[in-house]
C-alpha cells in the first residue's frame, strides 16, 4: 500500500512530520491480516531518536487480536492532522478552478515488536500517561498500589513500532499561486471552526519551510 502524493505534496521535514505525529497521536493502526486487515485506533508516541525514522510506542488491550498479527506483517501507522473544504471562490479566478479539500497526513510504515517484559511495557504506558497529563494543572497519577497496577499493566500489550519508511502529504494548496494561497489561509481564518484555523496554520507553516528549502 502507498500514498498518492504528487511532488508538490510530498512532505520530507522530519521535524514537519514529527510535529504533526507529536500534535495529532491518536493514530489508525492497519496491519494485513486473514480474512481482513486488523485495524485499531490507539494513541501512538514517537521516539525520534531511533533511526533511521524512529520509531512509535503504544499498547492495545491484550482481549484485541491486533497484536497476534503485527510481527508476522508489516503495519501502517496512519495519522490525521487538520483538514478542511477549500472552495473556489476564495481564488482570484474562481471560474477556472473547483472544489477541494486541504490536509495534512502521515503514513508510517513499521513491524511491530510485541514488549514481553512487563517492567518495559510498563515504562511505555508511563511514558503515554506522561505525554498526556504533563500539561494539565493537576497531572493524574498511578495512585493505585503494586498489586493493582501490575494487573493493569497485565490486561494490555505495550508494543513497539519501528519506523521503515515514512510517506508524508501535506496537500496545503502548494499548487497555487501565491496569492490564491494567501487567500485560502485569510478564508479559512474566517471560517470560525477549529479544523479550518489549523490547517490556515499548517498552510502558513508550509511556505516557511518552502521559503528555507
Amino acid at each position: 500500500m502507498s500514498l498518492y502524493t504528487p511532488a508538490h505534496f510530498d512532505a520530507t521535514e522530519r521535524a514537519a512530520v514529527a510535529r504533526l505525529i507529536h500534535d495529532h497521536p491518536f493514530a489508525t493502526l492497519v496491519t494485513p491480516a486473514s480474512p481482513e486487515p486488523m485495524i485499531s485506533h490507539v494513541p501512538l508516541l514517537l521516539v525520534p531518536d531511533c533511526e533511521p525514522h524512529g520509531e512509535l510506542i503504544g499498547h492495545v488491550a491484550r482481549a484485541n487480536p491486533h497484536w497476534r498479527h503485527g510481527a508476522a506483517a508489516e503495519s501502517i501507522a496512519i495519522f490525521h492532522g487538520p483538514h478542511a473544504y477549500v472552495s473556489p471562490s476564495w481564488y482570484a479566478k474562481p471560474a477556472q478552478a473547483v472544489p477541494t479539500w486541504n490536509y495534512a497526513t502521515v503514513h508510517a510504515h513499521a513491524t511491530m515488536q510485541v514488549v514481553d517484559d512487563p517492567i518495559e511495557a510498563r515504562s511505555i504506558l508511563d511514558a503515554l500517561v506522561n505525554r498526556f497529563e504533563s500539561t494539565r494543572a493537576k497531572p493524574w497519577t498511578f495512585a493505585m498500589g503494586e498489586r493493582e497496577r501490575d494487573a493493569l499493566v497485565g490486561a494490555i500489550v505495550a508494543f513497539r513500532l519501528r519506523i521503515r519508511h515514512i510517506e508524508a502529504k501535506f496537500k496545503l494548496s502548494q499548487n497555487r499561486p501565491a496569492d490564491d494561497r494567501q487567500r485560502v489561509v485569510t478564508a479559512l481564518e474566517g471560517e470560525g471552526y477549529a479544523e479550518a484555523t489549523a490547517v490556515a496554520a499548517w498552510m502558513r507553516a508550509c511556505v516557511d519551510l518552502t521559503s528555507q528549502r
